[in-house]
């Protein structure tokens, strides 16, 4: 299979699990209200994302370029899915701007608003909470919204030590 093949499956791969957070989000919607499937799908996101972290502790609380190197090469196809912009690594933190996103692409191509997408990229993103909280850092992001360029803005910070 080619590179070219690989990539396009990679992305639809993602587009699908874009797809399949969206059937959820209705479907639990419709049971127990919107708020509520919000915060289940906030939940489980986030434990997944404690899982993924588990291999990036060994930089806590304070490796920052480690943390950044590894992150970075553990992005599937950087440049063809979330093109991480490393805008800041040193000593006091990384800033990070995803300058696409599969799973938002698959949203708009769905025909959601763009306060629905904006809604999906606060779910899915709880993946990065769990996975730098997880690791041991301190960590928020700025979720997509309507008329932002790019996606996500991921902030990390060193954590504090013991913790």
């Amino acid at each position: 299979m080619s590179d070219d093949n690989m990539r396009e499956h990679l992305i639809n791969a993602m587009k699908s699990r874009a797809m399949f957070y969206w059937a959820f989000y209705k479907e639990f919607s419709a049971e127990i209200g919107p708020e509520k499937a919000a915060e289940i799908m906030k939940r489980a996101i986030y434990k997944r994302g404690l899982e993924i972290g588990k291999q990036f502790k060994k930089f806590a609380p304070g490796d920052m370029a480690g943390l950044k190197d590894a992150f970075v090469a553990n992005v599937p196809d950087p440049q063809a899915t979330f093109n991480p912009n490393v805008e800041r690594c040193d000593a006091a933190g990384i800033d990070i701007q995803l300058q696409s996103c599969p799973l938002k692409d698959a949203w708009k191509e769905a025909g959601l608003t763009d306060e629905q997408i904006a809604l999906m990229t606060h779910i899915a993103g709880q993946v990065d909470n769990g996975t730098f909280e997880g690791a041991g850092f301190e960590f928020s992001a700025d979720t997509w919204q309507a008329g932002r360029s790019g996606c996500c803005h991921l902030h990390i910070r060193p954590g504090v030590k013991g913790k």
